[in-house]
């Protein structure tokens, strides 16, 4: 949504359409499972553009458990900021399990954070690269070792936002599904 002018961005506020888009439940509950650990996190983000620091920024008490994040939307960067290898990111786009696995550590040690979470993939399809489909790596890491590394699926007839939503969303259940366990 691009705001014509600053009373739909007042209308926005005022009405909580924007409060009411990040589930505070789910937010919630891992802020007190983090703090509870006595743990903290950060994130690097690349197809989501910062939505998932965004959502994470919410919980109650975030600056408890919410280090921060990064975002980082072309190789020059995730090379620079996260070590990541740069042939191989060339070779694969800078998508793939071992890139997203890459920067959940790497974003770990930047931010001194006990966990990092990170995000690589395309939330709209791209004819350039002959990319059809909408999917994304997640990669949680603790203490430099990977503890989640998968891929999630989007939906190709869905707007670029709504396919970074869905993206926020399978990452804060799989980071949920991670600190119920332990």
């Amino acid at each position: 949504m691009i705001f014509t002018s600053s009373a739909n961005l007042v209308d926005l506020f005022t009405n909580d359409i924007y409060m009411n888009i990040f589930d505070h439940n789910k937010i919630n509950q891992i802020s007190r499972l983090l703090q509870k650990r006595k743990q903290t996190i950060a994130a690097a983000e690349s197809c989501t553009s910062g939505l998932i620091q965004n959502a994470l920024s919410q919980a109650t008490e975030a600056t408890s458990f919410f280090q921060g994040g990064m975002t980082l939307y072309n190789l020059g960067q995730k090379a620079k900021h996260l070590h990541v290898n740069p042939v191989f990111a060339e070779a694969c786009n800078s998508v793939s399990k071992e890139i997203s696995d890459k920067m959940a550590v790497e974003v770990a040690l930047a931010f001194n954070a006990e966990l990092g979470l990170a995000i690589t993939g395309y939330a709209q399809p791209v004819s350039t690269l002959s990319i059809k489909d909408c999917y994304a790596y997640l990669a949680i890491a603790e203490d430099s070792n990977i503890i989640l590394s998968k891929r999630i699926k989007g939906d190709p007839l869905k707007s670029l936002f709504e396919n970074q939503y869905i993206f926020m969303e399978k990452s804060m259940d799989g980071l949920l599904e991670i600190l119920k366990k332990k």
